[in-house]
């Protein structure tokens, strides 16, 4: 008789360790705790990588800037490359640089009559002795 009673003790001590768990891992709080746990779970590796995406994108859109400014200047340098290797820019540099003319051609230069060739800015000064620079220097 002891046998059943302990077998009928360890049955009801198992249905309420049951009653226990079950009342209380099944209660509508547990599971919104659990439920919020998981939707964090999915959550926060979602929002990782759309902001991963997001910088990869931005920087996506750098570099295509980056691109289409290139291929501007090489337009621009490709433009340059073609007007040096010309005939008219081997002219022009003939004409400025070296002061030639094309036949037929006749050469005026005007020049300001008011201004003196020989007079300039500059300002001629007297020589003066190191040791009187070096007076002036501190003195001044």
């Amino acid at each position: 008789m002891t046998k059943i009673k302990n077998i009928s003790n360890y049955r009801q001590s198992r249905r309420s360790s049951r009653n226990f768990l079950s009342r209380y891992l099944a209660g509508p709080k547990v599971f919104a705790i659990i439920a919020l746990g998981f939707l964090l779970l999915i959550l926060i590796p979602l929002a990782r990588d759309y902001s991963h995406k997001r910088i990869i994108e931005q920087e996506i859109t750098d570099i295509q800037n980056q691109i289409s400014d290139f291929e501007n200047k090489n337009q621009d340098l490709t433009e340059m490359i073609a007007y040096f290797q010309s005939d008219a820019s081997l002219e022009e540099q003939a004409r400025l640089n070296l002061g030639l003319k094309m036949p037929g051609e006749t050469v005026v230069v005007i020049t300001d009559e008011d201004s003196d060739p020989l007079s300039s800015d500059l300002v001629i000064r007297p020589k003066i002795a190191n040791w009187r620079k070096w007076i002036q220097y501190f003195i001044n």
